[in-house]
């Protein structure tokens, strides 16, 4: 058991779309990631997905709405809801999902992460 400082972990990486796992509970797995320009659409079939924006600001687009977050908020994707996230600049993102979550969800592409690194 030790804390975890999300400014020092956040530092480790520069590189976007490719999470990393900074800790696991209850078959869920906490997640930092940066953002910048825009992601895939797809969606989870089995999976919620939560979204804490820690620093800097990006739009979540969904097929009838976009949700504009900035630092300190977060929004909660729910399981089949085709989304994208899309950043102007890069931003810095805390994931909370269940460990078996894609990135990308549904759809195979250059930006699916399989084998995400512990730091």
């Amino acid at each position: 058991m030790e804390k975890v400082n999300i400014v020092e972990k956040l530092s480790l990486f520069s590189d976007y779309w490719n999470p990393r796992i900074v800790g696991e509970l209850n078959g869920q797995q906490v997640k930092l990631v940066k953002f910048k320009g825009e992601f895939i659409w797809h969606h989870h079939e089995h999976e919620d997905e939560m979204f804490y924006v820690i620093d800097g600001e990006f739009t979540m687009e969904l097929r009838d709405k976009n949700i504009h977050l900035s630092a300190n908020e977060f929004f909660i994707v729910p399981r089949g809801v085709e989304h994208r996230p899309v950043a102007i600049n890069e931003v810095s993102i805390m994931l909370f999902e269940p460990k078996e979550t894609l990135n990308t969800g549904n759809k195979k592409s250059e930006l699916t992460q399989e084998n995400l690194k512990h730091i």
